[in-house]
């Protein structure tokens, strides 16, 4: 939700524990995501791109977040953004599965 959204990270006790890619089957597609672990929940998001790219002026809208990767710090300067496909996934809630490649 729009309203809602911007309290998810605000959390000043939540830790970010790894982020990184993932190609996410969706019925007879593949999509690709940006997953967000933190200490408490899981976060999904799509990885969009903008076409207009961040000049060196423009470099100061951007917020600065010490946590973020540096592939992910240019990504976002590159004009790419990230757009939530769910509600977070809490972990107690969340059952992982180890499956076979194959």
């Amino acid at each position: 939700r729009e309203n809602s959204s911007e309290n998810i990270l605000s959390s000043v006790n939540r830790l970010l524990l790894h982020e990184g890619r993932l190609m996410l089957a969706e019925s007879t597609r593949l999509l690709d995501v940006y997953l967000f672990l933190f200490d408490d929940f899981l976060l999904i998001t799509k990885i969009k791109r903008n076409k207009k790219k961040y000049g060196a002026s423009d470099t100061s809208i951007i917020p600065v977040c010490p946590f973020l990767t540096p592939e992910l710090q240019s990504f976002i300067r590159e004009g790419g953004f990230f757009t939530v496909l769910d509600q977070p996934i809490p972990l107690d809630r969340l059952i992982l599965k180890h499956v076979d490649p194959l």
